[in-house]
């Protein structure tokens, strides 16, 4: 596992010539959006008006070299763990070597699983049916498990350096820049795309309950970061239709129907280099395809909202049960920021650790230390899904 010398296994068959003629094409729209670049801010702190004034127009946008080598050599020890520690198959109590499973105790929905380069969501009712068109399902090799672990819930729980890329600064600083200073939490996840067996996301918009809102706007359903261990292509990236985020809740089926395939001819690849984070708005329409490549790609994904979109707002079911989101329950899901601020500086104390505002305001401190660790399981229970 590392990023690069794994041997692709399998093709899109009869589809193959068509799809890599996509993935070029796509790449080369990708490169030329201009949405692109590392974190910048102006002299008086603020983020470069140039950065969101792209986020904005496209729907994401690609910062550089967020992560450097030193940190992504933890994320990627944490990594080796938690794949090591994954139950030896679905319901299994133990891994591989026989020791108890990674998050076998877990109340929460944390491991997902589906059959190697499978698309286990597209087409069906799950997550209040928000992927309505299947993605094409290439033929994984004869020696590919029944299924694999694609996607982890709950992540910070699992990985110190996760919690650690969590609490960055300047990402934090985005977050505040793009959802006010008292932005709230969503949730985080790993993705793992392994080659010749990750499987496919349908095409689909992440919000669900703000769509018919009076106050709906292209930013009213939040964010998600996305930072690459090994980076990302067009061949096991995620890939977004740009500016989709403005038009409201749209027509998968139609879109779908009238290309006559799901290779959206609109849609473009996060294309992102190892250490990049990718920042995509919830609203945008974007999936990503089944990982025929030869490329990993490992994805810690996190994601934030502004404090309006959830405080009093019912929950929209698909990342928890349904709940109205009070004062309460936003602050105690908020505390994984401050948690992640603290081991943050611990870890890399040169830098100027961020202070959340709303922390700040109430006079909160948070340590991270064995007695918050051991807190912290189950804590996406608490998720802020709308």
């Amino acid at each position: 596992m590392d990023g690069s010398n794994a041997a692709a296994t399998v093709t899109y068959g009869s589809e193959e010539a068509a799809m890599q003629a996509y993935l070029r094409q796509g790449e080369q729209r990708a490169l030329a959006l201009g949405n692109r670049g590392p974190i910048r801010f102006t002299a008086s702190g603020e983020l470069h008006p140039d950065i969101l004034d792209a986020y904005w127009r496209c729907g994401f946008y690609v910062f550089e070299g967020v992560l450097k080598a030193e940190e992504l050599a933890d994320i990627e020890r944490d990594v080796k763990e938690i794949l090591d520690r994954l139950p030896a198959e679905r319901g299994a109590a133990v891994d591989a070597k026989g020791r108890p499973a990674l998050a076998i105790d877990c109340k929460a929905p944390t491991l997902l699983w589906s059959k190697p380069l499978g698309d286990p969501f597209g087409g069906t009712d799950l997550a209040n049916g928000r992927h309505p068109v299947k993605m094409y399902e290439p033929q994984a090799a004869a020696d590919a498990p029944k299924e694999v672990v694609y996607l982890i819930l709950g992540s910070l729980q699992f990985s110190e350096a996760a919690l650690r890329v969590y609490g960055h600064p300047q990402l934090l600083a985005v977050a505040a820049a793009v959802n006010g200073p008292d932005f709230a939490p969503f949730n985080e996840a790993l993705f793992i795309k392994e080659p010749g067996r990750g499987a496919s996301v349908a095409w689909h918009q992440d919000g669900t309950t703000h769509w018919k809102s009076p106050a709906w706007d292209q930013g009213i359903h939040g964010f998600n970061f996305m930072a690459q261990l090994y980076g990302c292509t067009a061949a096991n990236g995620v890939w977004v239709v740009p500016g989709s985020h403005k038009l409201g809740k749209v027509d998968i089926k139609t879109m779908a129907m009238q290309a006559g395939t799901e290779r959206l001819p609109d849609a473009v690849p996060i294309i992102a280099g190892p250490g990049d984070v990718a920042i995509t708005n919830r609203q945008s329409l974007h999936s990503s395809f089944a990982n025929t490549s030869k490329d990993w790609r490992v994805t810690l994904n996190f994601g934030f909202h502004r404090r309006t979109s959830v405080l009093g707002v019912r929950a929209g079911g698909v990342h928890n049960k349904e709940a109205v989101y009070d004062a309460d329950r936003i602050r105690e899901r908020a505390r994984l920021i401050g948690y992640a601020i603290d081991a943050r500086h611990r870890r890399f104390p040169h830098e100027t650790a961020y202070v959340y505002k709303p922390h700040a305001d109430q006079s909160l401190s948070y340590r991270w230390d064995d007695e918050a660790k051991a807190g912290i399981k189950d804590y996406n229970l608490l998720d802020l899904s709308i």
